[in-house]
């Protein structure tokens, strides 16, 4: 005797089966760890160009010759700027040069460190500054040096305890002065 094969019959169930295998491999699939992801590097380069901008006008721009930043560029440190510019309503005001400067490109903040020089641009008086340390905080527009600084000003120098420049008010503020200034005779 011979018995006939109902493939119709075998096909519902082969098919059931499938959606049932597809069904539990789905539900089960986010149960797993999930796969470790890739180490997140930061970004390095040489000789380059770092910018901070805000809304609508320029912060500060650096020229670097060494920079790392984390992987999203959010923070890092470049050494070796030279012909740094903080700007003051989109225009250039300040010239600074600097051992290393910590930045954060979110909040557009920086801290100058080393041998650090700043001078003001198109100053009648010709004014610059020597420190170790500047903090840039962008959301008062004001650079501040709570290091010892030295302040030179056509041909004199003062030894200041701190300094903090107002770029909105175009005020600069010298804490403790030291050393002596010659007035030249009108």
């Amino acid at each position: 005797m011979k018995r006939k094969i109902d493939w119709k019959r075998i096909s519902i169930i082969a098919g059931v089966v499938l959606v049932i295998f597809v069904a539990v491999e789905v539900i089960l699939a986010g149960r797993d760890t999930a796969p470790v992801p890739l180490a997140q590097t930061g970004i390095s380069a040489k000789n380059g160009h770092v910018n901070g901008n805000r809304i609508s006008t320029k912060s500060w721009t650096f020229d670097y010759q060494t920079a790392q930043l984390s992987a999203d560029g959010s923070v890092g440190t470049v050494q070796g700027v030279r012909n740094g510019i903080v700007y003051k309503k989109g225009k250039p005001y300040m010239k600074i040069s600097a051992e290393s400067i910590a930045v954060d490109t979110n909040a557009l903040n920086f801290v100058a460190t080393g041998k650090v020089h700043a001078s003001l641009i198109n100053d009648t008086q010709k004014r610059s500054f020597d420190t170790d340390l500047i903090v840039w905080t962008n959301s008062t527009k004001t650079l501040e040096m709570d290091h010892p600084s030295y302040l030179h000003s056509e041909g004199q120098t003062l030894k200041l305890e701190t300094v903090r420049i107002d770029f909105n008010k175009d005020e600069i503020h010298l804490g403790k002065i030291g050393g002596s200034v010659m007035m030249p005779k009108k």
